[in-house]
This record gives C-alpha cells, structure tokens and sequence, in this order.
C-alpha cells in the first residue's frame, strides 16, 4: 500500500498547502532578515547548518516516499494520521510564531545578541528555553506523520534533532557569555524543549 499522498491527490493538494503556510515566511525571513545594527553576531554557521539538516530531512522523507517501499508505509488509518500530521504541522507553527512573539525584539535568526538584551521568562519562555524550536519539531514530526510513511518520520526528526543540536549549543554558549549568571540561572531551572522533561 502507497502513502496516502501518493494515491490521493487532494491529501496532496492538502500537504503542499500546509507546507507553504508552514514554511514560506520561515524561507523569506531566513533571506531577508538580519541583525539589528548593534547586535553582535555569534552563528558560528548554526543558521547555515539547521536550513541543510532540515532540507536534509524533508528531501529524504519525501525519497522514502516516492520510493514506495511496502514495508516503511503506514496502513492503519491513513486519512487519520495524515489530518492528525497537519493538525500538528499547523498547532507546531502557531506555537513557534507564539514563542517569536514573547521574544519579541530580541528575535533573530542568526544567533546575535544586542547590548540592551535581557533574559525573556514571559509566556512560553518561562518554563523552556527553545519554545520557538519546540514548535518547529511538532511542525516537523506533524509532516512526517502526514506522510504516512514511518522511514518518513525517522528522516525527519533524525535530521531536524541534529540541526536543532547544534543550534542550541551554539545559542546557550552564546548567550550564557553575553548576558552572564542570570541566563546561567535560567537555564538551571528550565528545559530545553519540554516544560519538566526535556
């Protein structure tokens, strides 16, 4: 049995639009926006990296895919895991645009940090410190399930994980330098990605 986008050309329809709901601002913002004047850049590459292990992950998946591999499909109820997958996909998005939001001017895309920077604990950020990635895994994890195909899923959560590693290595070295003990101490008490877990 094929994933159900690849018999169904309205699902596919479906998952090409919430691709581009999910991911065009992400691709234009990743172009067009920069540090503020002032701000001092510490990337290190992180921004390169994560756009090549998540176009990584996306270009596998979708191989998996095409290539129709009996075995790596998921049967049991497709039409439900995929509306499942996009119902993550988009609750994904709106929680990383929610995270971007309480950070607000501090947001960027590169790793740069800027003089009159301070510690964000409001909204999601007060229980972890990578809200905005947190979503954007959901966001990956909802794709990979609307794919129906589990190779699908492990390509993408496998490449996206990595990325995001590095990312916030290189983010928490960075802003544990600039902003000094009182990120120290946020980062003590609070997780990563998942509030008391992880």
């Amino acid at each position: 049995m094929q994933a159900l986008i690849v018999h169904s050309r309205f699902h596919l329809f479906v998952f090409y639009a919430a691709l581009f709901v999910c991911f065009a601002p992400e691709w234009a913002g990743s172009l067009f926006q920069r540090p503020e004047v002032g701000a001092v850049k510490r990337d290190r590459g992180s921004h390169f990296v994560l756009l090549v292990a998540l176009a990584t992950g996306v270009v596998a998946a979708i191989f998996f895919v095409n290539a129709n591999f009996p075995r790596t499909t998921l049967t049991w109820n497709q039409p439900l895991q995929f509306w499942c997958g996009i119902a993550l996909m988009l609750a994904g998005l709106a929680f990383r645009w929610y995270a971007i939001k309480a950070l607000g001017k501090f947001f960027t895309r590169d790793v740069a940090t800027r003089p009159d920077q301070v510690v964000v604990q409001r909204g999601p950020y007060r229980l972890i410190r990578h809200p905005s990635y947190s979503g954007a895994l959901a966001a990956m994890l909802g794709m990979g399930l609307a794919m129906t195909n589990w190779l699908s899923v492990v390509a993408i959560i496998v490449c996206a994980l990595a990325g995001y590693a590095y990312r916030v290595h290189v983010e928490e070295r960075a802003l544990s330098a600039d902003l000094g003990q009182p990120y120290r101490e946020y980062m003590q008490r609070t997780k990563r990605f998942v509030p008391y877990v992880w």
